[in-house]
């Protein structure tokens, strides 16, 4: 019994009553000026009005509001509020406007007529007797009609609750999006979820850097208890927290949808930089740059300039003041990358993202990435495409 009734406790149940009484109220306002139109006229009318592009945009908007309030405005809505791209899609509106004019004419009809009986039933039980307008005709007045007067409230109410679902599911046949506009739907989506993944591993990478060498280099001034060390570990902490900061200024700013270029996204032109902040931190640092790596494409830059950072952040943090050996070569279409120091320490071992977002990195640009011992060491090895497509 209380799912029966839910329906009708549901606010949904009457704006979807309204939005198929809409169409009943405008064809009467439209019969009544003039009254000489077919009856029929209207469906006829509905046919070069569906064709209209902006109909569906229309319709739909509509549709949303009072059919299915529940799914406005979210991405999966079944019903779309979108122009008629192209003439299927029109088609689909004109179908839809005749499958709205009928439900719109057996709900007007049951509102007025059901509506007038339930009245009448009333009129006739105080002996009025009944009217030869609505459903009950030539009965004799008797006070126990009284008590059937509900009745037909309750038919209507039904046939409401009926139509509605019916009508909602027409609208997701007809107005919901087409296989294009799900594609581009899906893929708008997917590119969503791929800026929100880069962001993370950006603040992953540029903040979780920073801090590490933060860390390392305290621990290290500390435990030297020698003034001039400590004034080079403080200038160190300085300058990478000031990159970071710059780093996090830009992320909010991607965040805040100003369309910060991507172009300020260090590249690997700016490696040094990492190199002597690890240098900072005690790790001594062998590296040896061949190649053109100032032509490197853009987007195979950066991400390289990233899986740079992550990879020295990893030593840092696992391994300390250990050496490190980096190579960075650009040559035959492709830009190799190798990390590698003394197996010690917990590296890889810690359960973070840090790796897998350096061959997610890799992966993305067509290239692959390794990460694990090998030969005694810790090794990352990425190799990235030039064109960043292969």
């Amino acid at each position: 019994m209380r799912r029966l009734l839910r329906p009708l406790t549901e606010p949904v149940t009457y704006t979807r009553w309204l939005h198929m009484l809409i169409p009943s109220a405008v064809a009467s306002v439209w019969l009544f000026i003039s009254p000489d139109t077919a009856p029929w006229a209207p469906a006829i009318f509905a046919v070069p009005v569906g064709l209209v592009p902006g109909m569906r945009l229309a319709e739909g908007v509509q549709a949303q509001l009072l059919l299915t309030p529940s799914e406005r405005g979210r991405p999966d809505a079944a019903i779309s509020a979108a122009t008629a791209a192209t003439w299927a899609a029109r088609w689909r509106t004109v179908v839809w406007l005749e499958v709205r004019l009928l439900f719109s004419v057996v709900a007007g009809v049951a509102t007025v007529w059901l509506s007038a009986t339930a009245v009448d039933l009333v009129l006739t039980a105080s002996g009025s007797g009944p009217s030869d307008d609505w459903l009950i005709r030539g009965v004799e007045p008797h006070w126990w009609y009284a008590l059937i007067a509900p009745v037909p409230l309750l038919l209507l109410l039904a046939v409401v609750v009926i139509c509605g679902e019916l009508i909602t599911a027409a609208a997701r046949r007809l107005l919901g999006p087409s296989p294009v506009e799900r594609m581009t739907a899906l893929e708008e989506r997917t590119e969503q979820l791929l800026e929100r993944n880069r962001i993370a591993r950006e603040l992953h990478d540029s903040i979780g850097h920073a801090l590490t060498v933060a860390v390392v280099q305290a621990g290290a001034a500390r435990a030297a208890n020698d003034p001039a060390f400590t004034e080079r570990a403080l200038a160190a902490i300085e300058e990478t927290g000031r990159a970071a900061l710059d780093d996090l200024e830009r992320v909010l700013r991607v965040l805040r949808e100003s369309e910060a270029p991507v172009g300020q996204r260090p590249t690997l032109a700016e490696a040094d930089r990492l190199l002597d902040s690890a240098r900072g931190s005690g790790a001594k640092v062998d590296a040896e740059v061949s190649g053109p790596v100032e032509l490197v494409p853009g987007p195979v830059s950066r991400e390289g300039y990233r899986i740079l950072q992550e990879s020295l952040t990893n030593v840092l943090r696992h391994s300390g003041s250990v050496p490190v050996r980096v190579r960075i070569t650009v040559a035959a279409g492709w830009l190799e990358l190798e990390v590698t120091n003394p197996l010690t320490g917990s590296i890889g071992t810690s359960g973070g993202s840090g790796l897998r977002g350096i061959r997610e990195r890799a992966a993305l640009l067509g290239g692959k990435a390794k990460t694990g011992p090998y030969d005694g060491e810790w090794r990352v090895h990425a190799s990235l495409p030039l064109d960043g497509l292969r």
